[in-house]
Order: C-alpha cells, then structure tokens, then sequence
C-alpha cells in the first residue's frame, strides 16, 4: 500500500475576530432568507449556474474522499414531464393509503398534496443519488463509507449554493424514488436521495406562516 501524499494547506484563510462575526452574521442574515418555494417561474436559468452550483456541492466532505454522489441536472421538458406523472403517482398512493395521520396532519399547515406542477415549471430539476458502492472500470466493486451522511452534506451545500446563486429550491421526495433510476437511465449502484427543484419563484409566489428554532433550541454549548 503507497502512504499517503499530504500537500500544504493554502486555500485556508483566517480573519481577525470582529470580522469574523461580521462574516457570520452576514452569512446567517443571508442564509435565513432561504425559503422553501412551490410557486416557480419557468424563466430560463443559465445553465453555468447549475454547473457551478453542483461544483460547489462536489467540494463537500466525504467518508474516506469516496464523493458517493451523482447529481443529474434535467432541463429537458419531456422528461420532466415523466417525472412529474411518476413522482405524483406515488404521492397519491402516499396521501391516500400509506402515509400515517399524524404525519398528514403534521403536513396540513404546509398546504401540500400530491399535485407537483413545479417539476415541469422549474428550468431545473437536480436529481441527486447515493452510490452505495463505486464500480472501478474491471467491474470490481468499491465500498462507500458513509454514503448517506456524505450525501446530506452536499446536499445541504447545493441548496446554499443555489440560494446564494439568487435562486429558489425546493427538496422533493416522494416516496419510492426508483423511478428515477429507470427514468434518468441511472446504474443500480445509484438510489435516488433527493429531487431538487431549481428556478426562480414566481412572481405571486407564497410560503406558509412558519416559525425556526431559536438558537437556545438546537443548540448546546457545554
């Protein structure tokens, strides 16, 4: 086994106390304008934003470097159109037969039901997936550690990157999700984790009265 090649640290940058605050500050007076948005335009988005948006995703941390992740950013309208028939038919199935009452009236004040309009209005859908393993090109198969957790992370980097881009999103998982797997044409070693929709709100655009956590809710300093 070769040992490990470390490199100087030299993208690292430190910045005094004060304006380290400001910075934080800045970024969560920023941050928490980020809203969830099911009313979006079907104004085009360029697609370098996409791009550059997932590239920042790809930057995220990950179980041993695997980078466990394949992000599939669709704009084609007949697809999306498949999408939207695949991913309402399961949410129908999960309004009426599988999801628990305490769930639906947990889902009540958000106004959602199985109708998704936005999958075909949005520019963008970015479906993203797990790869449970890597496949090297001799076929042979590649554990992926921590896959899920990895995921997440990037996931939650793509919407910061999106939101920062000037742009709404809206994450969508209806539940199964292989459909997109036949739909994309993506390999079986990839399960769908989360379909992202991209684009601009539209311009009555609303969002349910809700209220986040205060700090001395989610958080413990000991």
């Amino acid at each position: 086994m070769n040992p490990p090649v470390y490199l100087p640290l030299i993208g690292y940058r430190e910045f005094p106390p004060d304006e380290m605050r400001t910075r934080a500050s800045a970024f969560y007076e920023d941050i928490r304008r980020r809203r969830t948005v099911r009313d979006f335009s079907d104004r085009p988005v360029p697609k370098a934003v996409i791009e550059d948006c997932i590239r920042a995703a790809g930057t995220a941390p990950s179980g041993a470097n695997m980078q466990p992740w394949t992000f599939v950013a669709v704009s084609d309208p007949a697809v999306k159109t498949r999408i939207r028939a695949a991913a309402e038919e399961e949410e129908r199935e999960f309004y009426a037969h599988r999801a628990p009452q305490e769930w639906l009236d947990a889902l009540e004040p958000l106004g959602t039901d199985p109708n998704k309009p936005f999958i075909e209005t949005a520019p963008y859908l970015i479906a993203i997936f797990v790869q449970n393993y890597g496949v090297r090109e001799n076929g042979q198969q590649v554990k992926h550690y921590y896959a899920n957790e990895s995921v997440g992370i990037a996931t939650g980097t793509l919407i910061a990157a999106v939101h920062n881009a000037g742009l709404a999103s809206l994450t969508h998982t209806p539940s199964p999700m292989r459909f997109l797997n036949d739909i994309l044409e993506r390999p079986q070693n990839e399960r769908p984790f989360l379909l992202l929709v991209v684009g601009y709100p539209a311009e009555n655009a609303t969002v349910p009265k809700i209220a986040k956590k205060g700090l001395d809710e989610i958080a413990v300093f000991v």
